[in-house]
Protein backbone atom coordinates (compact mmCIF):
# COMPACT_ATOMS: atom_id res chain seq x y z
CA UNK A 1 0.00 0.00 0.00
CA UNK A 2 2.93 2.19 0.08
CA UNK A 3 5.68 3.25 -2.89
CA UNK A 4 7.78 1.05 -1.37
CA UNK A 5 5.57 -2.20 -1.47
CA UNK A 6 5.64 -1.13 -5.08
CA UNK A 7 8.95 -0.86 -6.29
CA UNK A 8 9.75 -4.11 -3.96
CA UNK A 9 6.71 -5.79 -6.15
CA UNK A 10 8.74 -4.26 -9.51
CA UNK A 11 12.00 -5.68 -8.51
CA UNK A 12 10.61 -8.81 -7.80
CA UNK A 13 8.74 -9.17 -11.56
CA UNK A 14 12.32 -7.90 -13.10
CA UNK A 15 14.06 -10.53 -10.86
CA UNK A 16 11.94 -13.15 -11.79
CA UNK A 17 11.91 -12.04 -15.85
CA UNK A 18 15.67 -11.95 -15.73
CA UNK A 19 16.04 -15.67 -14.34
CA UNK A 20 13.06 -17.32 -16.85
CA UNK A 21 15.72 -15.60 -19.41
CA UNK A 22 18.63 -17.04 -18.08
CA UNK A 23 17.01 -20.32 -17.93
CA UNK A 24 15.88 -20.55 -21.27
CA UNK A 25 18.89 -19.09 -22.86
CA UNK A 26 20.48 -21.96 -20.92
CA UNK A 27 18.60 -24.42 -22.77
CA UNK A 28 18.95 -23.04 -25.80
CA UNK A 29 15.07 -22.12 -26.10
CA UNK A 30 14.12 -18.76 -27.23
CA UNK A 31 12.32 -16.02 -24.62
CA UNK A 32 11.35 -12.75 -25.83
CA UNK A 33 8.48 -10.80 -24.06
CA UNK A 34 5.34 -9.78 -25.33
CA UNK A 35 3.88 -6.28 -25.05
CA UNK A 36 0.99 -6.56 -23.03
CA UNK A 37 -0.75 -2.80 -23.51
CA UNK A 38 -4.27 -2.89 -24.64
CA UNK A 39 -4.36 -6.69 -23.88
CA UNK A 40 -7.42 -6.26 -21.51
CA UNK A 41 -8.78 -3.72 -23.53
CA UNK A 42 -9.05 -5.64 -27.19
CA UNK A 43 -11.72 -8.00 -28.13
CA UNK A 44 -9.77 -11.89 -28.42
CA UNK A 45 -12.50 -12.57 -30.80
CA UNK A 46 -12.73 -9.33 -33.28
CA UNK A 47 -9.56 -7.97 -32.42
CA UNK A 48 -11.38 -4.54 -32.25
CA UNK A 49 -10.75 -2.33 -29.12
CA UNK A 50 -14.81 -1.10 -28.69
CA UNK A 51 -15.98 1.78 -26.44
CA UNK A 52 -17.97 -0.96 -24.15
CA UNK A 53 -14.07 -2.45 -23.03
CA UNK A 54 -12.51 -1.60 -19.74
CA UNK A 55 -10.30 1.67 -19.93
CA UNK A 56 -7.71 2.84 -17.69
CA UNK A 57 -7.10 2.77 -13.89
CA UNK A 58 -10.83 3.64 -13.39
CA UNK A 59 -11.99 0.53 -14.90
CA UNK A 60 -9.61 -1.88 -13.13
CA UNK A 61 -13.06 -3.05 -11.11
CA UNK A 62 -14.72 -4.16 -14.25
CA UNK A 63 -14.06 -7.87 -14.79
CA UNK A 64 -16.51 -8.73 -17.09
CA UNK A 65 -17.56 -6.78 -20.05
CA UNK A 66 -19.26 -7.27 -23.62
CA UNK A 67 -18.06 -6.29 -26.67
CA UNK A 68 -20.43 -3.94 -28.85
CA UNK A 69 -18.58 -4.88 -32.01
CA UNK A 70 -19.10 -8.80 -32.07
CA UNK A 71 -20.86 -9.85 -28.74
CA UNK A 72 -18.39 -11.35 -27.25
CA UNK A 73 -18.43 -11.92 -23.53
CA UNK A 74 -15.30 -11.45 -21.74
CA UNK A 75 -13.38 -11.76 -18.31
CA UNK A 76 -10.82 -9.33 -18.02
CA UNK A 77 -8.08 -11.66 -17.09
CA UNK A 78 -8.90 -14.26 -19.51
CA UNK A 79 -9.19 -11.98 -22.60
CA UNK A 80 -5.72 -10.94 -21.94
CA UNK A 81 -4.57 -14.26 -21.93
CA UNK A 82 -5.64 -14.71 -24.70
CA UNK A 83 -4.26 -11.86 -26.32
CA UNK A 84 -0.97 -12.26 -25.07
CA UNK A 85 -1.40 -16.17 -26.30
CA UNK A 86 -2.23 -15.08 -29.98
CA UNK A 87 0.74 -12.25 -30.30
CA UNK A 88 3.70 -15.30 -28.77
CA UNK A 89 2.04 -17.66 -31.43
CA UNK A 90 2.04 -14.83 -34.29
CA UNK A 91 5.24 -13.75 -33.07
CA UNK A 92 6.78 -17.74 -33.69
CA UNK A 93 4.55 -18.27 -36.92
CA UNK A 94 7.16 -15.44 -38.18
CA UNK A 95 10.04 -17.72 -37.55
CA UNK A 96 12.73 -17.84 -35.31
CA UNK A 97 15.90 -15.99 -35.90
CA UNK A 98 19.01 -18.90 -36.00
CA UNK A 99 21.34 -17.75 -32.89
Amino acid sequence: QTRMAKSVHDAAWTTFRTQLKYKAMRQCVVFEEINEAFSTQTCSCCGEIPNSSPKGRASLRIREWICNECGAVHDRDTNAAKNILAAGLRRLAEGIPAL
